[in-house]
């Protein structure tokens, strides 16, 4: 029976192609305040900036290239076929690595939504989205970004996947950001926890049953998934 295996990703996987975080100290972060571009109060204020931030954001996005770490996970999903992956990137780059079955947690950058119904998707052709273009429901489009302060929509769903798990593997989250960092709540008891960090996140009572890989993702991931495919039956 093939296993159920989760694949659990954060910032740090995307910051090894290039794409900045909101906890850097330089870049594109440096210029804005997670206050003014980040919020539901900040799109309500001022919706023009938020655009701006979000393009700039998607042009940066779209020159990144999926890492070794993506395409190992990729790589993953083709032997396990029963593999999900679960982000908290709004970036396209597991998809773009040759990845299906991807879950994004706090939305995708190179979609937009109808502000009447969170669901209600529009794929956006390149960079540049025009403040004031409007959904087939009248709405005026935004991001499709879960801003700070909203119901992250794909939560629930994440949970359930979880709870089916045999492995689940954490790379680059430092599973501070909720409501994702309780994630590891719904594995089953039985379920073998791999966590790929180079700094030693905050397991909590994890800490003696999660395997840590203290290796960046590049490294650590592709290490991991060899294992993986080798002892496989």
């Amino acid at each position: 029976m093939s296993k159920k295996i989760v694949v659990f990703t954060g910032a740090g996987v995307s910051a090894e192609s290039g794409l900045g975080t909101f906890r850097d100290t330089d870049g594109l972060w440096e210029r804005y305040r997670l206050e003014d571009v980040c919020t539901a109060e900040a799109w309500k204020k001022n919706p023009q900036l938020c655009v701006d931030f979000y393009n700039m954001r998607r042009r940066e996005t779209l020159a990144a290239e999926p890492n070794l770490a993506h395409k190992a996970i990729a790589h993953l999903q083709e032997v396990f076929p029963d593999t999900q992956v679960i982000t908290q990137n709004i970036d396209n780059l597991h998809e773009r690595a040759g990845s299906r079955n991807v879950l994004h947690l706090h939305g995708e950058i190179t979609k937009l939504r109808s502000q009447k119904n969170v669901h209600d998707l529009v794929d956006l052709d390149g960079w540049e989205q025009h403040y004031g273009d409007l959904h087939p429901d009248g709405s005026i489009l935004r991001p499709h970004i879960v801003f700070f302060g909203e119901d992250v929509p794909n939560f629930p769903l994440a949970c359930e996947i979880a709870s089916q798990a045999d492995i689940i593997i954490v790379v680059g989250t430092s599973l501070n950001v909720y409501p994702a960092a309780f994630l590891l709540q719904y594995a089953p008891s039985s379920a073998e926890i791999y966590v790929i960090d180079p700094n030693t996140p905050e397991l909590g009572i994890y800490r003696h049953r999660a395997h840590h890989i203290q290796k960046n993702a590049t490294i650590g991931v592709p290490e991991l998934v060899d294992k993986l495919i080798l002892s496989r039956p």
